[in-house]
């Protein structure tokens, strides 16, 4: 439940977008022997498998850091399970709403719906099946709290971040904060919620900011064309991207250790924890001072290595 692609780097895709003719899809015939096969790879690539990745991670590590032992492995398998169902349907009925959007940019044209390979129906239904089967079980299976917090997470990705997309800059903000819901999820299903559940919310929250900006940069023109606020259209020098990239990179400094002065984790991971975000902070500024194509690319790698390697060091940390 992210706003954009946090697991792909970008590609080098053409600026001019196209539109087709026909404002609904319309279906791509395939042979009868590999259309089942061919419709479930369409529905996969609904779900954004790499963004939803990258959640059910911050989901295991947060479970596994509010736990006095070992979580149990059942619980974790629910919480995963559950918390995959809902990011399905964020996902899908994100990309159901940006569908218009979708055609104009190449990096998402080739998505099922602008594509023609999944209709409107199809992926709406799909959508509302994957919620309802999410939080029922989330519910049955894990807990209310959970549940309610993964029902806040697609209400915010899904009915405010979404259309907000092609409203203000401040998208990005509101997108942050779905992203980092899932910590709260994963530690609300073993422990109840604290401080430490807060700093890690915390951690994965301000992380999104350099990530974002730096895509921001990248698919500029792109964003541009169909319409979208990012910061970086309507800031087309790159300050104001560049301004709360560096921001949020500075804070996470000493954010990124509050989980060991909480007492949480040992003093390993809070030296570890400061090694990576000064580097990834170094980066930040290289994109700040000189806002080209080339910083933007290695800040977006750098904040690609720094979540899973500060999410592993916490895991570490913990169960050693």
């Amino acid at each position: 439940m992210s706003v954009s692609n946090p697991a792909a780097l970008p590609e080098n895709a053409v600026d001019s977008p196209s539109s087709p003719s026909s404002s609904e899809p319309r279906a791509v015939a395939v042979s009868r022997p590999l259309a089942g096969w061919w419709r479930l790879a369409e529905y996969v690539e609904l779900t954004k498998p790499r963004i939803s990745a990258m959640a059910l991670l911050t989901v295991a590590v947060a479970a596994a850091a509010s736990s006095s032992g070992s979580p149990p492995v059942a619980l974790l398998v629910h919480v995963l399970a559950g918390t995959a169902l809902v990011a399905a349907s964020a996902s899908a009925c994100n990309q159901w709403l940006e569908r218009d959007t979708d055609r104009l940019m190449a990096r998402t044209a080739g998505r099922p719906l602008p594509a023609g390979r999944l209709m409107s129906w199809e992926v709406v239904l799909f959508g509302a099946i994957t919620l309802a089967a999410g939080l029922v079980y989330l519910g049955l299976a894990v807990g209310l709290v959970t549940c309610a917090l993964g029902l806040g997470t697609w209400l915010l990705y899904v009915c405010l971040y979404t259309p907000l997309k092609r409203v203000s800059p401040q998208n990005t903000a509101v997108g942050a904060v779905a992203g980092a819901m899932p910590v709260l999820m994963g530690w609300s299903a073993a422990a109840p919620l604290s401080l430490e559940a807060a700093a890690l919310f915390l951690i994965v929250y301000l992380w999104q900011f350099p990530h974002f900006m730096a895509i921001a940069w990248l698919y500029r023109r792109q964003y541009a064309a169909a319409g979208l606020k990012m910061a970086t259209v309507v800031d087309p020098t790159g300050g104001r991207a560049a301004r709360q990239a560096i921001a949020a990179a500075v804070a996470l400094v000493p954010v990124s250790v509050l989980p060991a002065v909480f007492g949480v984790m040992r003093i390993e991971f809070a030296a570890g924890a400061l090694v990576l975000s000064a580097a990834q902070g170094a980066f930040a500024l290289a994109f700040a001072l000189r806002r080209d194509e080339r910083s933007a690319r290695w800040l977006l790698r750098a904040s690609l290595v720094y979540l899973p390697s500060l999410l592993l060091l916490l895991l570490w940390a913990r169960i050693v």
